[in-house]
Parts: structure tokens; C-alpha cells; sequence
């Protein structure tokens, strides 16, 4: 805040209000793991508001939203890389015995609370789905 960067400055202070309000409901303090999902919520919104400008032609504002999930995102875990996260995703469906698409729900159920912070779910279920898929054609082609 002293840098006088006041997109950073403001941003900030939206996360740390979202932060409050969330341990406010709680009634009590949020740990780590509570504010890295407080955190992940506000940079969600700022993707889904990018997208909406963007189709409202309203590049400033989409801007500026960009702006500021990169900001919150220099405060989140270190994400985890394509190859990481196809090697949790095995796992998991090892761990919960998946064979089919019709798994998917017990093979994210294990996973998440493992990737939460570190991977977009959007990304983690893509994995899910895209190894189930192979792993069920692959049964049924023997």
C-alpha cells in the first residue's frame, strides 16, 4: 500500500473484505485453506466479469479485471503443472477404483481437496473426464 499502487492497493482490500465477511459467517477465524478458496472465489469472479466485458465490448473494464486476478493470483499457492496434475488425476481414479465417465464424481471428491488453490477445476475435470474416457474405451476394447 506505501507504493502507492492504488489498483493493487484496491485490490487488495476487496480481497481482505471478502476475507472478513467470510469469517464473519464462520464466526470465527478462516484458516489457510478457508482463505486460499476466499481468494480462488475473487479471482473467479474477475474471469467471469473479463468475459462479460469482452462480450460487451468493454475492453478497458476487462482490463482492469485481468489486472486484478493477476494480482490475487501472485497470492495463491504455486499452481501445479499439466503433468502434476494428470499424475494426481491417475492416482485418484486408482484410489477410488473409477473404470467409467460415470465415476467422475468419486474421482473429484478425492482429488479436489488435494488441487483446491492450485488448479482450476474447470482444468482438473477436463483431466478427470479426458482419462476416464480412455480408461473405459480401453476396457471396452478388450
Amino acid at each position: 500500500m506505501r507504493s502507492r499502487d492504488e489498483l493493487r492497493r484496491e485490490t487488495l482490500r476487496m480481497a481482505i473484505a471478502a476475507a472478513y465477511n467470510t469469517q464473519k459467517q464462520a464466526g470465527r477465524e478462516l484458516t489457510d485453506d478457508e482463505v486460499v478458496q476466499v481468494l480462488g472465489r475473487e479471482i473467479k469472479k474477475r474471469r467471469e466479469a473479463i468475459d462479460a466485458y469482452r462480450g460487451a465490448g468493454r475492453e478497458d473494464a476487462a482490463e482492469r479485471e485481468q489486472a486484478e486476478a493477476e494480482i490475487l493470483a501472485g497470492y495463491m499457492p504455486e499452481q501445479l503443472d499439466e503433468a502434476e496434475l494428470g499424475q494426481m488425476v491417475a492416482q485418484a481414479i486408482a484410489q477410488v477404483s473409477a473404470e467409467s465417465p460415470r465415476d467422475m464424481g468419486k474421482v473429484m471428491a478425492a482429488l479436489m481437496p488435494l488441487v483446491r488453490g492450485r488448479a482450476d477445476g474447470k482444468q482438473v475435470s477436463a483431466l478427470v473426464a479426458r482419462q476416464l474416457a480412455q480408461r473405459d474405451l480401453a476396457l471396452h476394447q478388450h
